[in-house]
């Protein structure tokens, strides 16, 4: 709770309103203000409190009768303007801080809060305070944790769907993406306090904007998004945060504003479907933003198509899923010194023109991951089932980080399992990387039980990213997979063969074997096994083939130093 105020309150002017009202305004606001004003819908004030005379120059009955423009900072004057409508819409105003005139110049941040009640001949009644910060400009207290006090990507698509739904009606609300290409350069040419503030001035003028005060969300660098009514100008807001822009910036240029507005038929579509398909759709902002082709007036008559796209996309998805109208093909793992096939990698294969790369995205964008993981364990299970269990053959299955932070996956993963007792040893299980980890202490206890269960576990895509090493700190696995462009890069670069080398030597360190992919031809071959690697995947032992019977090492013989060509040896 904000320290109270313990100073005397100062006489009640009269004006418009009860005298019990007023009494009750100014008993509670001066618990946590130092200065009270009563507004009307015309932006007069109709009374005042507190010592506006040192911060004014004016006594409070001489303020009475004047504009908040006359005391307001002219600069904040439009975002007092867009919080006061927040009021209107929403009946309160959190805690703000907005610049006011001082009586030699300048202007003096004060926090304020404060309700429009219909009933009192609709009033603004506004509670005030010195700003405990010391910084220029605006500042935002809230929960969401960032400077600009906006919801993350998927904060907001978590409540942007059901937003949308629920304005449905007379008052539709409408999603505007808004992009300012050049802010982070104009952050980076601030020092960390002007940048900061910076943040909170744009994450008001967002927030205030929205449809109920807290709407707004920074969707990635320069990128924003705002649910909000449909009589929004949005042309205002985009000079509004230029002029924001220009204000901070040294050289007065400030940065572009390109903003793209859609409405969405949410009565004909489901919340769920809403929410996956505007996640897909802020997903493609996100990359098209960052391309110098990108229009963003093209996305605007475009946006309400892709979104309901999206929402078909993921509903077809579904139905692949529930109806496992998909197959595995499979890629062998060879043993570099012997020729051997270790293991096979099962790989997802859709109708003929789908990409699986791009499907699997859209399901980790969507979550829909976790049940298409769970479908592809099962028709791996299907697969080794035809084979007899005499047989060494094994097959890797790919699970994705989402779906490892699922309970749910977790959980069917595990039932899944139990009830299949027969493939221990038959199955290993291959974390990939496209989607983050984050809780790597949940993420080791999955694998840990995986290994005692008998399940051996791969690490995907090391090398790609920063993160690879960190899990290889928190995360106990039998083998990693050096990513495929890593091991390109590493047969073109000057220093690459020490790189590989030393990664192969880390992991050998640690008790962990190591695999190469894209080894496509036989100087590939040749230089991952010079590196220290234990097992290579690649074209130059064939595509990936639903038949594993279609792999004919005998034909490979002369590459390998101590050919022994058996089929499925076990970790």
């Amino acid at each position: 709770m904000p320290q109270a105020n313990t100073a005397a309150a100062p006489p009640i002017s009269t004006g418009p309103g009860t005298k019990s009202e007023r009494d009750r305004f100014v008993a509670l606001a001066f618990c946590w203000a130092d200065f009270l004003l009563e507004v009307d819908i015309n932006e007069g004030i109709v009374f005042a409190g507190g010592p506006w005379q040192a911060i004014t120059g004016m006594t409070t009955d001489q303020m009475q009768g004047k504009s908040l423009s006359d005391i307001v900072w002219q600069e904040d004057m439009g975002l007092m303007r867009s919080l006061l409508g927040v009021a209107r819409r929403q009946g309160r105003i959190e805690d703000v801080d907005i610049r006011f005139k001082g009586s030699h110049g300048g202007g003096l941040p004060f926090g304020f809060a404060g309700y429009f009640l219909e009933d009192l001949d609709n009033h603004y009644f506004l509670a005030l305070r010195v700003s405990r910060n010391q910084g220029a400009g605006l500042v935002h207290g809230g929960s969401k944790g960032t400077e600009s006090n906006l919801y993350d990507a998927d904060s907001f698509a978590d409540v942007l769907g059901g937003k949308l739904k629920s304005s449905t009606g007379e008052d539709d609300s409408q999603l505007t993406l808004i992009n300012m290409p050049g802010l982070d350069k104009l952050k980076a040419s601030l020092d960390p306090a002007q940048a900061a503030e910076l943040d909170k001035v744009l994450g008001t003028y967002l927030r205030a904007s929205s449809v109920d005060g807290d709407s707004a969300a920074e969707l990635d660098d320069g990128k924003f998004g705002l649910v909000h009514a449909d009589d929004l100008d949005v042309s205002t807001l985009e000079n509004q945060l230029a002029d924001v822009a220009k204000n901070f910036d040294p050289k007065k240029q400030g940065v572009d504003i390109q903003a793209a507005t859609m409405n969405v038929d949410a009565e004909n579509i489901s919340e769920e479907d809403m929410a996956n398909g505007l996640v897909y759709a802020i997903n493609r902002f996100k990359e098209q933003g960052n391309s110098s082709g990108f229009n963003m007036q093209e996305l605007s008559s475009n946006l309400s198509t892709l979104v309901s796209e999206a929402a078909e996309k993921v509903t077809t998805f579904k139905n692949t899923v529930a109806n496992r109208e998909f197959h595995l093909v499979y890629h062998p793992i060879i043993d570099v010194k012997t020729g051997e096939v270790h293991h096979y990698e099962a790989l997802t294969r859709f109708q003929e023109g789908v990409s699986p790369f791009e499907i699997i995205t859209m399901a980790e964008e969507t979550g829909l991951i976790p049940e298409f993981d769970l479908a592809v364990v099962e028709k791996g299970l299907e697969f080794l089932n035809t084979i007899p269990r005499n047989s060494p053959m094994s097959i890797a299955i790919n699970i994705s980080g989402q779906s490892v932070a699922s309970e749910w996956y977790v959980t069917a993963l595990h039932n899944l399992m139990s009830e299949n007792q027969w493939a221990k040893g038959r199955m290993v299980f291959e974390i990939t990387e496209s989607a983050k980890m984050e809780d790597l202490e949940q993420a080791n206890n999955f694998i840990q039980r995986l290994r005692k269960d008998g399940y051996p576990v791969c690490l995907d895509d090391f090398g790609a990213g920063a993160a690879s090493f960190g899990y290889l700190m928190r995360l106990e696995v039998d083998v990693v997979k050096l990513d495929g462009p890593v091991v390109k890069d590493a047969q073109r670069a000057r220093r690459g063969k020490a790189l590989l080398e030393s990664m192969a030597t880390l992991c050998k360190n640690l008790g962990i074997e190591t695999i190469a992919e894209m080894v496509d031809d036989t100087q590939g071959l040749e230089f991952v096994r010079k590196c220290g690697i234990n097992y290579a995947q690649g074209y130059l032992f064939g595509k990936p083939n639903a038949n594993t019977k279609s792999f004919n090492m005998a034909k490979h013989i002369h590459m390998f130093p101590n050919p022994a060509f058996t089929t499925g040896k076990k970790w």
